[in-house]
């Protein structure tokens, strides 16, 4: 979907760090959104990083479990994690793949390791469905990584596009709903890239490795690594990586502008809904 671009320097509005915390059953992360510095950012409710060498912070994995009302997405970096829901739906996430599954009225699944040893490295994302989708019918975009395409858009500068467009290539993930834009940049040191970001979305960057500096001038501010930037003030983008370089995710999307009635794993619109989304996990309606 093209939306329109605003020339007006982004800026950084706000700068976040993650908690480190533990979900499913013991997988320890940080949590970036979704925590009390950052319980949210319309239109996305969670973010949370996962990365370690040791099989024990993950091998218990996330075993079956409920989702209604809201959208996951996972993007591996390093390893193996298999997916089965109670659909009959089964995935394998190998590194640089990507699954982006929309919940709707709701399922059980499962994501457990596919591996007992070496490094897990990725991110997930809750993202938000208006309340007209929330009982849609479930559904999956997954995307092995040579399905998703990599750009040079300048010297120095390698973009995979998830979801979104980076000058005439568009990402795989689509929904219209919030009009996504979810980009994995990496600058080499020094390099600078600048970046139209799409009109009235809300936005974040989140650094995993190097630094960057955001904006130009007097509003240039530096996001390091583990840090998440919230962008706004304007659409044109700035980045300039330091000197080691850096890799970041960039997203974006379209806030819903809804109440928003979550607990645990259901995300609905007012309270009688998140009751009635517990009622029908108890009686099998999922």
């Amino acid at each position: 979907m093209n939306t329109p671009i605003d020339t007006a320097p982004a800026r950084l509005l706000r700068k976040v760090r993650g908690t480190a915390t533990s979900d499913g059953a013991g997988v320890r992360l940080t949590r970036v959104i979704g925590g009390h510095e950052l319980p949210d950012l319309d239109p996305f409710l969670l973010l949370d990083e996962f990365g370690t060498d040791r099989a024990e912070d993950y091998i218990a994995g996330f075993p079956s479990h409920p989702h209604r009302g809201f959208e996951t997405v996972t993007y591996m970096l390093d390893g193996r994690m298999r997916h089965r829901d109670n659909h009959g739906n089964e995935g394998l996430l190998t590194p640089g793949s990507v699954q982006w599954m929309t919940a709707g009225r709701g399922l059980v699944h499962s994501e457990m390791p596919e591996q007992e040893s070496g490094r897990m490295r990725g991110f997930q994302l809750w993202v938000n469905l208006p309340a007209r989708d929330k009982m849609t019918a479930p559904r999956y975009q997954e995307f092995a990584p040579e399905r998703i395409p990599v750009v040079q858009p300048a010297p120095g500068v390698a973009v995979k596009v998830i979801a979104g467009r980076v000058g005439d290539t568009v990402g795989p993930i689509v929904q219209p709903a919030t009009d996504p834009l979810y980009l994995d940049v990496a600058l080499e040191p020094g390099t600078a890239w600048a970046y139209a970001l799409p009109d009235g979305h809300n936005a974040f960057a989140y650094v995993f490795e190097g630094a960057v500096t955001v904006g130009e001038g007097e509003d240039a501010r530096a996001l390091e690594s583990r840090e998440m930037g919230v962008l706004g003030g304007g659409g044109a983008l700035s980045l300039r990586a330091g000197g080691g370089g850096a890799r970041l995710i960039l997203v974006a999307g379209t806030p819903l502008r809804e109440p928003v009635a979550r607990h645990g794993p259901f995300v609905m619109n007012t309270r009688q809904e998140l009751m009635q989304a517990f009622v029908d996990f108890q009686e099998g309606r999922f």
